[in-house]
């Protein structure tokens, strides 16, 4: 007998009576639950959940809406139900930085994530080979400060006429404007080449060394019209020492953006990620 793979997440008020609530719903619809995580925020009372879950053959997504529509409604709930069996769309955005790119591409070749990218988006043309290479849309969509919104706008385009899921910032060394942010607020993550808060702006491998620093790290985090202050997804550090040249603390940089930056992806794409104010929770 075939299944349907899906997920449910849900957050509300902390009360008694949440899981079984649902369960019992998804039980009478013969549904086998595969994972389940759940969190209570004790400072704000919130309760989040992570479901994951097979559906019987026959059994639709309208099914399992309406059968939850009385637990949502009594316990307030704010949900997504997302239907596992469909590939996530993806639109990569890159500068002249490649190497975020390159290893989103080879993961999503060997499975480990699985999304198709729909389109890469520059400003250079640095990268049109490598999206040709693999099949992927090349759009090439320069910007300066005086046309900014227009690119924004065209960008925007691209998004909705891929139907992309997921906007993905790979080294996209240009700021969103506030507009575009909002728009897309919890559907674009960013890598940040340091381990925020520290060491912003230009630079940042270059600061550390001089201040000698014996981490770095990287960041990713969703966007938000407040520069690099999105809620955070995923980090990771790595020692270093007097002994390494800024160009050493590059390259150590790149493998770590590499690796934050698809993690962070497929936490999201797994609908691992929930929004918690300015943090998540991450049932990872």
């Amino acid at each position: 007998m075939s299944s349907a793979n899906f997920v449910l997440t849900l957050s509300c008020t902390d009360r008694p009576g949440i899981v079984a609530a649902v369960t019992t719903e998804l039980a009478a619809l013969k549904a086998n639950i595969a994972e389940s995580n759940q969190f209570w925020d004790r400072e704000t009372g919130r309760f989040f959940m992570r479901l994951a879950f097979t559906a019987p053959e026959g059994v639709s997504r309208d099914s399992i809406e309406k059968a939850l529509k009385s637990p949502i409604e009594r316990f307030e709930m704010k949900t997504a139900l997302a239907d596992e069996s469909r590939k996530k769309r993806v639109v990569i955005m890159v500068s002249k930085f490649d190497h975020t790119l390159l290893h989103l591409l080879y993961q999503i070749r060997v499975g480990w994530l699985d999304a198709e990218v729909a389109a890469v988006v520059s400003n250079h043309e640095d990268a049109r080979k490598i999206a040709e290479d693999a099949g992927i849309p090349f759009h090439y969509l320069p910007v300066t400060k005086d046309t900014k919104a227009a690119q924004e706008a065209q960008v925007l385009d691209v998004v909705k006429a891929v139907g992309a899921d997921l906007v993905v910032l790979a080294r996209y060394m240009q700021v969103l404007s506030d507009n575009l942010s909002t728009r897309l607020f919890g559907q674009v993550i960013n890598i940040h080449h340091s381990f925020l808060p520290s060491f912003k702006g230009a630079k940042p491998y270059h600061q550390a060394h001089e201040r000698g620093v014996k981490i770095i790290g990287a960041t990713a985090h969703y966007v938000t019209p407040d520069l690099d202050e999105g809620p955070i997804i995923e980090q990771e550090t790595a020692r270093v020492t007097h002994a390494m040249s800024p160009d050493d603390l590059v390259a150590a940089g790149r493998d770590i953006e590499s690796r934050v930056l698809a993690r962070a992806v497929k936490l999201h794409l797994e609908s691992r990620v929930m929004l918690n104010g300015k943090k998540t929770v991450v049932f990872g």
